[in-house]
Formats: C-alpha cells, sequence, structure tokens
C-alpha cells in the first residue's frame, strides 16, 4: 500500500512528533514537555510507519525495570508514543506496528510489555490486560475529617524548592519502589517529569510547590507536590489544593502531609489522581463520602515471556498449578505450562507439559492478574479464567494476589 515502517533516525523525531500531536487531537504540547520528552525518547526503540514523506504510525518504547510482587525488578518495555493518522486508520497500521514491536520486545529479553491507553479497548486484542487501577479523589477539606497515627506530630514540615528537594525526593521513591508492585524504578532523566510545570498547563493555579516531611533527626520520610488554585464566590474563598504527588516512608509522615494540604489557607477543596486503588487516606478521613473517589485503569501489562515473567515474580503461597494459556498473538506463549512455588520466596519454576490443565485463560487475563491486583477468582467470576479442575481456583487465587494494591505512579 505503498507505505513503510522503519526505525526512527534522530533526525525525523521532530515528524514523528508533529504526526502524535496531529493523532491526540491536534493541541501541541509545551516547549517544556516536547523538550523532555525528546531527551527521553530511545531512538533505536521508535518505529515509524511513513508514507512518502509523511508520518502516519507509530510506536516507541522505554527500557523501564517494574517492580512485581516480591520485591524484584523485571525489564519491561514502556509502550508509548502509539499512533495512527487518521487519514490511514483501519489499514493494519496499528496491528503491524504492535506485531513488530512485541517481536523486538521478545528478541531483546523483556519478559513485560506495559502501556497506559488513551482508549482502553484497543489493547485487549494484542494481549494486553488492565493490571492496576488509579484512585481519584475530591475531598471536601472542611467536612472530610483526618486523623492520623501516633507519631504524626513529631513530624516538621519545610516549604522547599521542588528543584532543590529533589534529591530527598528520589530517596524516598527509590525506598517505595520495592515495596509496592508496578512502580517503575527511575532510569536516568526521568526525576525531571515529576516537575515538569509549564505555566500554560497550570489552568490558573500556581506554580509547582513542595512540602517535604522530616523526622526529628532530619531525615526525609516523605514529601507532597502540588498547586493551589484560588477561587472565590459570595461566601469567600474555596480555593483548590491539586496533589501531583504524595509519597511516605511511613503512615505518620504520610498522615502529616495528608494535614498540611487539607489545611492550606483560603482553599476547602483537595484534588488528586492517580493515587493507588488502596491509598491509605481512604481511612485517614472521617466521612470518605465526602472524598468522592473514583477508579479508572491505569497501567495495562502485557506477557511477553511467559516462562520468564512467571518466575520473575513472587507468590503467596506455595501452588502447584497448570496453566492452559491461549496466546493468538505471541504464539510462543500458548499452550500449556507448569508453575510450582516453594511458597513465599521460595524458588519458582515454570516449564511446558502435557499434564492436564488445571486453570485456562489467555494471556490477557494474565497480565491482569500478574501484578496481583487482579483477582484471578474475579475474572473467573466474569467468564474470563476458567476452572478445570475443581476447588483450584481459589488457592492459585490467593498465591498471584499481592498484599497492596500495584500502582502506577506517572505516566509515560
Amino acid at each position: 500500500m505503498g507505505l513503510e515502517m522503519r526505525v526512527l533516525q534522530s533526525d525525523e523525531w521532530d515528524a514523528l512528533y508533529d504526526h502524535l500531536e496531529l493523532a491526540f487531537g491536534g493541541v501541541p504540547d509545551s516547549a517544556e514537555a516536547r523538550e523532555l520528552y525528546r531527551s527521553l525518547t530511545e531512538v533505536e526503540r521508535s518505529l515509524a510507519v511513513w508514507d512518502g514523506q509523511a508520518c502516519v504510525g507509530s510506536a516507541s518504547a522505554f527500557s523501564f525495570r517494574l517492580s512485581v510482587p516480591g520485591g524484584a525488578l523485571v525489564p519491561a518495555a514502556g509502550v508509548t508514543m502509539v499512533g495512527v493518522a487518521p487519514t490511514h486508520r483501519r489499514r493494519g497500521v496499528l496491528s503491524s506496528l504492535m506485531r513488530r514491536q512485541l517481536d523486538d520486545v521478545r528478541a531483546g529479553g523483556e519478559p513485560l510489555a506495559v502501556l497506559t491507553a488513551s482508549e482502553p479497548a484497543i489493547y485487549g486484542r494484542f494481549g494486553y490486560g488492565v493490571a492496576t487501577y488509579a484512585l481519584s479523589l475530591e475531598i471536601d477539606a472542611d467536612r472530610a475529617g483526618l486523623g492520623g497515627p501516633p507519631g504524626t506530630e513529631e513530624l516538621r514540615l519545610r516549604l522547599a524548592d521542588p528543584a532543590k528537594a529533589l534529591g530527598d525526593c528520589e530517596r524516598v521513591y527509590a525506598e517505595l519502589v520495592a515495596r509496592r508492585p508496578g512502580m517503575p524504578a527511575r532510569q536516568p532523566g526521568w526525576e525531571r517529569l515529576p516537575l515538569l510545570d509549564p505555566e500554560a498547563d497550570r489552568d490558573g493555579a500556581s506554580r509547582l510547590m513542595c512540602v517535604v516531611a522530616e523526622r526529628p533527626d532530619g531525615e526525609v520520610a516523605g514529601y507532597a507536590r502540588y498547586r493551589v488554585k484560588p477561587d472565590w464566590d459570595a461566601a469567600g474563598a474555596r480555593g483548590t489544593v491539586e496533589v501531583r504527588d504524595l509519597d511516605a516512608l511511613d503512615p505518620a509522615a504520610a498522615a502529616a502531609l495528608w494535614r498540611y494540604l487539607f489545611g492550606i489557607d483560603l482553599t476547602s477543596t483537595v484534588r488528586t489522581g492517580g493515587r493507588p486503588a488502596d491509598d491509605p487516606v481512604l481511612h485517614l478521613v472521617g466521612d470518605v463520602r465526602r472524598s468522592r473517589p473514583s477508579l479508572r485503569d491505569a497501567l495495562h501489562l502485557r506477557v511477553v515471556d511467559l516462562p520468564a515473567a512467571l518466575r520473575a515474580r513472587g507468590y503467596g503461597a506455595a501452588l502447584d498449578v497448570v496453566l492452559e494459556v491461549e496466546d493468538a498473538f505471541c504464539p510462543w506463549n500458548a499452550g500449556r505450562w507448569r508453575l510450582v512455588c516453594d511458597g513465599p520466596g521460595g524458588a519458582v519454576s515454570c516449564i511446558r507439559t502435557a499434564d492436564p490443565a488445571d486453570l485456562a485463560l489467555s494471556a490477557r487475563e494474565l497480565g491482569a492478574a500478574y501484578l496481583g491486583g487482579v483477582a484471578l477468582t474475579s475474572l473467573a467470576g466474569a467468564g474470563l479464567v476458567r476452572e478445570l479442575r475443581p476447588g483450584v481456583l481459589p488457592a492459585v487465587s490467593r498465591a498471584f494476589a499481592g498484599d497492596v494494591a500495584p500502582w502506577l505512579p506517572h505516566g509515560f
């Protein structure tokens, strides 16, 4: 059809990014965002489809290390910059890009591929399952109430320049990565993402601000980055605190930071998004209805190398199960696999087998359950996982489950 797919050249980056802006509605990114993503782009992992001189399709990947149940960091392709020009839809461009990309990911030895989806319905047919969910809150700070565990009052709060406090904040983030599946370890350059603060994107809010929580010995135990959006009505001030990030090493530090955000002068609402589905703030507030929680999909995960992926994560209980996996798009994963684990922290093996299957599922459902936040029993309730040996499902579901909800703390 006259289309050519090839690896991007460095001098073609602007053409690719212009194409992406058009594919996502035509609104240009800020100069700051464009420069940041130019610096983060791995050109050698970027695919572009050309119709003559015009870029009409693209898909790229970042080289991530993703935390998984058990605390290991597993190589994962962070799929990004995926788009097809509106003039070239329904011509197989996206399927061709996904085919080439997953083949490349497998050849590069990455067991996982992950993405965030502009339209979630697109990626299931390529084997991606929704593995994490993001919590949004719009809290009536005057009426929700807020508690705190012992030690909350001992934390010292200090306002800091976001850039100057970056080192302390990154140390907190790095310590949290192994505690919660789904978090990408920061690769060089990615520490700049949380500081991105173009004035054009503030929508009337302040510049980005940062508050740091310190223990009595001066150790930084948490931080929050936020903006304040002033507003007034006939009754007085009713501004909003827009929370971008809040990370803390212990419950007292988290409570101290939330208390600070709830108490900022001239505001009455605290708004945040992209939080863990089990964020402890839901239990700190006295009236959760005043928080208006809502969930949406966040990280979509694709198992690329099934045995390597299943061996890389930990399990909450001993198990010996034969999985029959359907995977039309990556047929090397299809078939029966015996997964054996000695128990928490124990050795894991995953090998092909001809033994009778205990559970049947597709690669999409395996991806959804992989980080431990989506229960196999829940998927079975939707008819997406089938129990072939009576009684085996609950035990396997418990072994796959995590202690905390997996979480993607930022987009890519």
